[in-house]
């Protein structure tokens, strides 16, 4: 894979955990000002001084928000001011207005007619970027289709099927248009719907084009099926073209499986997802409840720390493999070398068993665990959301949560994201959850001396005590006697009798 897929998916692995974890986090933002309903609308007039988060089926903010706005819903316009950041996720999203900081928004159809005062990163079908558009920092987006008439001061980084590029580009262009040829009508895996209530999209033709109009301050890199033709002078820097080469058995002539048996394969792949997450949740509710729950409130009171946390899970296991086999390798040679043949080879096979433990344990966790978790967090929010007691039922948050995460997981490009931030999300919170239970096992600190008298010196000793008597006694007011009976005035008594 060449350098330039690497840099392109890197940055989309960021900008959609950025993204998906900020949109997780929407719903648990209490302190901050919050609404919904199936229309919400900021007027003109409207001042909003704190950060704003929304969910709503239409959103129109045409006043002002001075911090950041978090959108989760299905047509959202901004014609207003985001003096702050913008997160929006929905069917539709239209931003006219300006965004003076970064812009993060995803969806099926993008339109940007405004200004980002940084940078914009789209996940989505298809993205526009109208001639008054301006974008003040880099461009990143990932899908079907782009069509870039607007300015852009930074980078372009676009992985997709479809770009055209008619404005300005002050910095770099990276493409990876992948294996899509002129004669296909979608990418590969790319699966064509249109949904309802819809905005209109401009068709971009497959490929890269690059219009007589278009200037790139830069160099242009690309990787696609065919060359495109580059007016002259349109691209300052260097131009490098790379051909997709697809990876293709050497040998292999089997006839290519029909569109309808494609599909079905996927169809079923789904399915299989979707019953083995059942499965493992059903299991998790049946014999860990509790602990289930748990982890899906750390994720919704903690999402940041959870992400932050669940990277440095996966370098921990990572590390922890590693230490497993240099261990296993060093000890099975040392004994060797003393003679201890037989035992040199048992321990090798118990450090093999051991290191195969971890990884199967660390498989299972972030391949089903974790995205069941996440289910659980899902369908409580749904419920809470509706105002349903069910959000509290042992089973309904899980089964609804979960459905409602593989559907999320079968879309392209979305879908992948979602597992990774499901995976960190919830790696980050059995962390966390683990180093809380390692403080709670820790004994507690012995209680220091009073006035000098110390608790053998008064008779009284606080470990015979059961908590039920501990209780009782606080709730009495009592205190423990100041001094023990003494013990030289008891006669002695027969050492045969039974006390």
């Amino acid at each position: 894979m060449d350098r330039l897929r690497i840099r392109s998916r890197r940055l989309l692995v960021v900008a959609g955990i950025v993204l998906l974890s900020l949109l997780l986090a929407v719903p648990v933002a209490q302190a901050f000002e919050g609404r919904g309903g199936d229309v919400v609308t900021i007027a003109a007039d409207e001042v909003v001084d704190d950060d704003l988060y929304v969910a709503a089926g239409e959103f129109v903010l045409d006043g002002v928000v001075t911090g950041d706005l978090f959108v989760v819903g299905g047509t959202i316009e901004i014609n207003g001011t985001v003096e702050g950041d913008l997160v929006a996720a929905g069917q539709n999203v239209v931003v006219n207005g300006a965004v003076e900081d970064d812009a993060r928004i995803a969806g099926y159809a993008l339109l940007v007619g405004g200004e980002v005062a940084d940078d914009l990163i789209a996940v989505g079908f298809g993205l526009e970027l109208e001639p008054e558009a301006e974008a003040g920092g880099d461009l990143l987006f990932g899908g079907y289709q782009a069509a870039l008439g607007g300015d852009v001061a930074g980078d372009v980084d676009l992985g997709g099927g479809a770009l055209e590029i008619a404005g300005a580009i002050g910095g770099d262009v990276r493409v990876d248009l992948g294996e899509t040829a002129p004669d296909q009508q979608m990418p590969p895996g790319f699966p064509f719907f249109t949904p309802p209530d819809a905005l209109p999209l401009p068709s971009v033709p497959l490929g890269l084009t690059v219009s007589e109009s278009a200037s790139i301050g830069g160099d242009l890199t690309y990787t696609a099926v065919a060359r495109a033709d580059i007016p002259s002078g349109a691209v300052a820097g260097d131009v490098e073209f790379t051909e997709y080469v697809p990876d293709v058995e050497e040998g292999s002539r089997a006839k290519a499986p029909s569109p309808a048996v494609l599909v079905g394969r996927w169809f079923l792949r789904q399915v299989r997802r979707l019953v083995t997450l059942l499965l493992v949740g059903a299991v998790m509710m049946w014999l860990a409840p509790g602990w289930t729950r748990k982890l899906a409130d750390i994720v919704r009171t903690k999402p940041l720390p959870s992400l932050g946390w669940g990277v440095v899970a996966i370098a921990a296991f990572a590390l922890a493999m590693l230490v497993l086999f240099i261990a296993t390798v060093l000890l099975a040679i040392v004994f060797g070398i003393v003679t201890l043949g037989g035992l040199s080879g048992r321990l090798a096979v118990l450090g093999g068993l051991v290191t195969g433990a971890v990884g199967l344990g660390f498989n299972v966790t972030w391949a089903y665990v974790t995205r069941v978790v996440i289910g659980v967090l899902l369908g409580q929010l749904i419920f809470r959301l509706f105002k349903s007691t069910a959000a509290e039922h042992r089973w309904w948050p899980m089964l609804l949560g979960v459905f409602v995460f593989a559907v999320v997981a079968a879309v392209p490009v979305l879908g992948w994201l979602a597992r990774l931030a499901a995976v960190l999300l919830g790696l980050g919170a059995i962390w966390l959850w683990a180093s809380d239970w390692v403080k709670s096992r820790r004994p507690a600190p012995v209680a220091a001396e009073v006035s000098g008298v110390s608790p053998e010196a008064t008779g009284y000793d606080a470990s015979s005590m059961s908590p039920a008597d501990s209780y009782e006694g606080e709730a009495r007011g009592a205190t423990p006697p100041a001094a023990g009976p003494d013990v030289s005035e008891v006669p002695p008594s027969d050492p045969h009798e039974r006390v």
